[in-house]
């Protein structure tokens, strides 16, 4: 390496050292420059007519109140009585000369206060303190004719030596290098967030105090860690983002970020100008693709089946959109089954090729009373020693997605009239099968996923039941419209630990909390379209199988005729093919039939009536059901 090389390298790393070091100084600086100013504009013709004017009037006061202490003593002198008229008299000019010159001393030093020295002065002043008498020391403490004694002169020059210096790098341009991958608005946040930018117009702003370091570029945005002097700390710094943004002249809609810095007197900006996910490809849905891209990190995100979950976004976040691909998920293999409970009906429609779907009030008692039995039988299964049950073809997962959890409450209240046959099906059971299924099903495996767009408890209109949100372990939310609601998705520690859904853009931006550790990092979510899900292939239909034959107490049965073989439906048996079915095995009340086929009560009777009305079944006059073909 030659010596021009040399030098290059030296002086690179010379300035990138002061670089360095002019943030540091750039508040003192800036304090210097602020007070230099503020002395200049002070120094008017006028300010210092009234400073002379004040220090003519100050000299007479001192002059006056001199004679006038020089004439109260000659008083004293003169005569040993106090109350004579002479010494009251020189009493009396002198009380009155000592205030005079103490208001013309405050007068003084108002018109000083308004006619200040200049600070260059003031600094000569207040370094000749010190140099003199450091200069004195060291002539004093040197021996004659040995070795001077440095040491004290040497420590007031150094301290000259350090104003000086301070005042330059605080002074210094930092030569601020931008990556060639900026984009135009970056670049000018970037310069924007220079310490030089920064420190000379923070004041205007109520930031001085303040300094950023140079930005740097990450796959997320732009980062900037600012140092904050005593006045400040990371949460005072945060409640001034409006005079941040405003200093930075960035975007209203640009996220913006400011927390704790590494230190507790320092915090970090984060400009969120772009995202990690960009370039990836979200569209469409194949097994075990990832749920989202992190955008900030750029790792996928995964969302494991078997977990209990909330989903929550308001009208047009793009939820729908978002959760497709976990219900494809959940339905792809052969020991997975899906149930879509839509009361809207719009996405049960997509998926009644890959899932069961329950749409009107007595298919969602239906399903949801079947899952409970399921439940039930499942964990009498359990083997000593599991937590789970193990799933299988026979015991499939099966994943229960309620779509809109308000329209589920609100039809739970629903009360149903009176029939011919007795009162009309319990719907407030619907609620309380699903508090079970979140309470006691994941044991069964069988999981609830829980999406609406109000998530809220307070009962006016409340989308989230809170004993099945207590269950809830997997919390994810799109744009939510308050920040209310991201506290009741993510719990009451939403706002201290950022979880801001209501600050995330529209559609197909998500935050997920899947535990203590979870970052409140914005995911790209994967978008799923309903052409899309219409296009997967079919998938076995869950139907609970009849339940396993159980004790039941004796009771007397009228013998009858052995009926005719039952009709048998193709396909799969239907609730109304079992009724019929245990009417032609002997049953013969509404009792008989529930024990037999293990159907809930409602069910039953509302196929009978079905069955009846057709002629399948007649009723006797002593009620007793009997097939349609046999004489009542």
């Amino acid at each position: 390496m030659d010596w021009k090389q040399a030098w290059t390298t030296t002086t690179t790393t010379t300035n990138t050292a002061l670089d360095a070091l002019a943030p540091t100084c750039a508040p003192f600086a800036a304090r210097w420059d602020r007070e230099a100013e503020r002395r200049t504009q002070l120094r008017t013709p006028e300010n210092l007519k009234a400073l002379m004017a004040a220090q003519r009037e100050h000299n007479s006061a001192r002059s006056t109140a001199a004679m006038a202490r020089n004439q109260r003593s000659a008083a004293r002198k003169a005569s040993n009585n106090p109350l004579s008229a002479n010494r009251r008299a020189a009493r009396t000019a002198d009380k009155a000369a000592r205030q005079h010159h103490s208001q013309a001393r405050s007068v003084l030093k108002a018109a000083r206060k308004n006619y200040p020295t200049t600070l260059a002065a003031r600094a000569v002043h207040a370094h000749a303190a010190h140099a003199v008498p450091g200069g004195l020391a060291s002539w004093l403490m040197s021996e004659a004719g040995g070795a001077l004694t440095l040491w004290p002169a040497s420590v007031s020059a150094g301290l000259i030596g350090l104003n000086v210096a301070g005042l330059w790098l605080g002074r210094r341009q930092p030569s601020v290098r931008l990556d060639d991958g900026m984009s135009a608005e970056e670049r000018r946040l970037a310069s924007r967030l220079d310490p030089s930018f920064w420190v000379q117009n923070a004041d205007a702003r109520g930031l001085s105090g303040t300094v950023p370091t140079p930005a740097k570029l990450t796959p997320a945005g732009l980062v900037s860690h600012v140092r904050l002097d005593g006045r400040w700390t990371p949460k005072t710094f945060g409640a001034k983002a409006d005079e941040i943004r405003a200093l930075l002249g960035a975007r209203t809609d640009l996220r913006m970020e400011i927390k704790s810095g590494s230190h507790g007197d320092r915090a970090t900006i984060t400009l969120r100008t772009r995202s990690a996910a960009d370039g990836i490809d979200l569209n469409g849905w194949e097994p075990g693709a990832p749920w989202g891209i992190d955008t900030i990190t750029g790792e996928p995100v995964f969302v494991p089946l078997g977990r209990r979950m909330l989903i929550a976004g308001t009208s047009g976040a793009g939820k729908s959109w978002s959760t497709r691909a976990l219900l494809a998920e959940a339905s792809e293999s052969v020991d997975h089954r899906l149930i879509v409970i839509d009361p809207k009906r719009v996405e049960a429609l997509n998926w009644e090729h890959r899932a069961r779907t329950a749409v009107r009030r007595d298919d969602v008692l239906d399903v949801t009373d079947e899952l409970v039995e399921e439940t039930h039988e499942r964990l009498d299964e359990i083997p000593r020693g599991s937590d789970v049950i193990a799933i299988s073809k026979d015991r499939p997962r099966i994943t229960v997605f309620v779509d809109e959890g308000a329209e589920i409450i609100s039809m739970a209240k629903f009360k149903a009239p009176r029939t011919e046959d007795g009162p009309g099906p319990d719907y407030s059971r619907i609620m309380e099968n699903l508090r079970t299924l979140a309470r006691m099903a994941r044991a069964a495996e069988i999981i609830l996923i829980w999406a609406t767009q109000k998530p809220t408890m307070d009962g006016r209109s409340p989308g989230l039941d809170p004993q099945i949100s207590a269950q809830i372990t997997y919390r994810a939310s799109l744009a939510l419209s308050t920040s209310s609601e991201c506290r009741v998705v993510f719990g009451e520690d939403a706002t201290e630990e950022r979880w801001h859904a209501h600050k995330l853009p529209m559609p197909g931006v998500a935050m997920l909390r899947s535990g203590p550790k979870a970052k409140p990092n914005p995911v790209k979510t994967r978008a799923f379209s309903p052409a899309d899900v219409i296009a997967l292939p079919e998938r076995p239909i869950w139907q609970r199988a009849t339940s396993r034959p159980t004790a039941s107490p004796l009771r007397l049965v009228k013998e009858s005729a052995t009926p005719a073989a039952a009709p048998v439906s193709p396909g799969a048996e239907t609730n109304r093919d079992r009724v019929l079915r245990a009417v032609h095995d002997g049953a013969r009340t509404l009792r008989d039939i529930t024990d037999r086929t293990g159907i809930n009560k409602g069910t039953v009777s509302r196929e009978i009536k079905a069955l009846t009305s057709t002629g399948a079944l007649r009723k006797t006059d002593d009620g007793m059901l009997l097939p349609g073909q046999e004489a009542a």
